[in-house]
């Protein structure tokens, strides 16, 4: 193992952390809380994202299936989450390790200054040798803010704090070509390579366990994110997290996605992944030659179509006549605004309007291109 303080995020999965009654898996649990303290102990810098909230919260009721109700899972989750923080501190204690919790909902990541705050404080956290434990804070999060499961936070967070690895802990081995539980002839998959991320075929399924929200559809899309901002991700047994440590040392286990080169640029990297569109821009071909290759500004002459309501400074996918997406980017003018202006040449936004903030409806600055492009 590299002697290199590196950061890593590890999440871990409902699945992993209950046995199948709901009960806690504590012998797992303790097992992780070991590897993890183990790798603070070599002078690497941890992160945990962990599930669990509202299946700890269920066995603590005798609840017998996951709530669907918004507001009963709410409630469930806040008994669980404390439950849950009363085990991982009694367990990390043992071993002179320090904790923090930190509650998420997407909100912390859609405004640029909270953006800002939650990098700083696991900066400071991460400086003092604490592992911050993360959840989704599900007893206030609201459908539209919500991350909609661990594995999208793990893979933000991941990028927020700007790791080397993310480890997605989960019920299988590593990744197969098809559910090695029902298709016995099923094929490992090793390696990804960026160039091989889009054209994996597997049959990814829509759920895990019964008390979990994710399948691997979902650690896809999160390995996705994650490379995407230069994080080597791995999918790998959750029942054995001492595996953590074995792919650090280079043995081969699980699923490695290889990363893209990193970014520096962390405002980039929050326009691409912590904001939430909140509508498109259709763009003719010129725009796009002009953004893509020339590394220019949107101008309204470039818009063919809008899509949804939006506000200046939202932010809007830019997409191609097809409706392929191109890149992200923050709006200077409202959808009602840019409807009026779109196609006409920045010269005359003062003259339809009665005003003229800016001669830009997406200035370069706050323009992300998606990288395939």
């Amino acid at each position: 193992m590299s002697k290199q303080s590196q950061t890593i995020v590890v999440k871990i999965g409902t699945s992993s952390l209950t046995q199948p009654t709901g009960k806690i898996a504590i012998a797992t649990i303790a097992s992780l809380v070991e590897t993890l303290s183990y790798l603070r102990s070599l002078g690497h810098r941890v992160v945990l994202v962990s599930s669990g909230a509202v299946g700890v919260g269920c066995a603590r009721l005798n609840l017998t299936e996951r709530p669907r109700k918004m507001a009963l899972k709410q409630a469930v989750a806040a008994v669980g989450q404390g439950r849950l923080m009363r085990i991982y501190d009694d367990l990390f204690s043992s071993l002179q390790q320090a904790i923090a919790q930190v509650l998420l909902t997407r909100r912390e990541l859609v405004e640029r200054n909270t953006y800002v705050n939650a990098s700083n404080t696991f900066r400071e956290l991460l400086d003092l040798g604490v592992i911050p434990i993360v959840n989704e804070n599900d007893t206030v999060a609201i459908d539209e803010l919500k991350f909609g499961d661990n594995d999208t936070l793990s893979a933000l967070v991941a990028s927020l704090v700007q790791a080397d690895w993310l480890f997605l802990l989960t019920d299988v081995d590593r990744m197969y070509s098809a559910d090695p539980k029902t298709v016995p002839d099923a094929q490992p998959i090793k390696l990804v390579s960026n160039e091989e991320f889009d054209q994996l075929q597997i049959d990814a399924g829509s759920s895990g366990s019964p008390w979990g929200t994710g399948g691997m559809a979902t650690k896809l899309a999160a390995a996705r994110i994650a490379t995407s901002t230069g994080v080597r991700t791995v999918i790998t047994q959750g029942k054995q997290p001492q595996n953590i440590i074995d792919i650090l040392q280079g043995k081969d286990l699980g699923t490695q996605f290889e990363p893209q080169p990193q970014t520096d640029n962390a405002r980039k990297r929050w326009i691409t992944y912590g904001l939430i569109p909140m509508g498109k821009l259709y763009l003719d071909r010129g725009a796009v030659k002009a953004i893509t290759h020339q590394g220019t500004s949107l101008l309204p002459a470039g818009i063919i179509a809008i899509e949804g309501e939006f506000s200046a400074s939202d932010a809007v996918q830019l997409c191609n006549k097809e409706g392929v997406e191109l890149g992200r980017g923050l709006v200077n003018y409202s959808s009602n605004e840019i409807q009026q202006i779109k196609g006409h040449h920045s010269t005359k936004i003062a003259s339809i309007l009665g005003y003229d903030s800016s001669d830009t409806v997406v200035h370069r600055n706050n323009l992300v291109m998606k990288e395939n492009n």
